[in-house]
């Protein structure tokens, strides 16, 4: 059974000029264009798909990469509204349609919205929702500490920044977590710090524990000797330059330099971080 709004790997029945069919199973062959068919492409041969509706309505095959799919959450541009609602820019040549009635105000031409695809029951076709704390929270958080998760930062908030975990909950990146510059819309890896009685979700940047902290001692150990024994980074460094270099905040760079300076292995200045010569 094949799934609208969502890769799938189909076997190639045939080829026309215009493009190949593919097996659809209960809906039957669907073509996928000629401009998206792999080189060398053969029948009984099987590819990896996205599968929509064209501006049609019928459903077809692309190897075009969208931005979105059914079951995920995306910041999207709206780049026309109608009658019917609203378009957005997803990567494909049919615009994807948020209705009036999935809209929390009227959205606007030029502007992003957070915004949830699924597939509408009644027509079967692919929209947007930007009502998205309907599709949140559905399901109890059941994550690990220190777990890695798919993150999208959702919006600012008092406290640091509101984050979409795993296309699924709500939560939350405090503004002590945030080492680097962020930005709305940005996916990237979080690990959960805690899940809260009020079933909330911390979440950090950033692995914690001390094997990670090790590990940055080697990592600025391997710096210093390729910058012969300097480098121009210290404990009062900017978090952004931290980051920039070593991937982390800049409250583990000092803890790693703390290891090292018990060791005897370095000396930290105001501006830069030696290796201390050997006697």
């Amino acid at each position: 059974m094949i799934e609208i709004g969502k890769y799938n790997v189909l076997t190639v029945v045939k080829i026309v000029d215009f493009g190949v069919y593919l097996d659809g199973g209960e809906r039957g062959e669907i073509l996928m264009p000629k401009e998206y068919v792999p080189a060398n492409c053969s029948p009984d041969d099987e590819v990896k798909v996205f599968i929509y509706f064209d501006s049609e309505d019928r459903i077809v095959a692309t190897t075009e990469v969208p931005t979105i799919m059914v079951g995920v959450f995306a910041y999207l541009k709206v780049v026309a509204t109608s009658s019917v609602g609203a378009f957005l820019d997803w990567g494909l040549r049919k615009d994807l349609l948020v209705p009036f009635r999935e809209q929390r105000e009227p959205m606007v031409v030029g502007k992003s919205y957070l915004v949830y695809a699924y597939v509408d029951k009644a027509s079967d076709r692919i929209v947007a929702s930007a009502k998205i704390e309907k599709y949140l929270d559905q399901v109890f958080p059941d994550y690990q500490e220190n777990q890695e998760v798919d993150i999208l930062i959702a919006r600012p908030s008092d406290l640091g920044y509101n984050v979409i975990v795993n296309h699924t909950h709500w939560g939350l990146i405090y503004n002590n977590e945030i080492f680097r510059p962020v930005r709305i819309g940005e996916r990237t890896k979080g690990y959960v710090n805690r899940v809260r009685e009020d079933e909330k979700i911390d979440v950090a940047l950033q692995p914690a524990g001390y094997e990670k902290i090790g590990g940055l001692a080697g990592m600025i150990l391997e710096k210093l000797k390729d910058y012969e024994g300097v480098l121009d980074l210290s404990d009062k460094s900017k978090p952004e330059d931290i980051y920039n270099v070593f991937g982390c905040s800049k409250k583990n760079y000092k803890k790693a330099l703390g290891t090292l300076l018990k060791q005897g292995i370095i000396e930290v200045g105001d501006i830069e971080v030696r290796l201390k010569p050997e006697d």
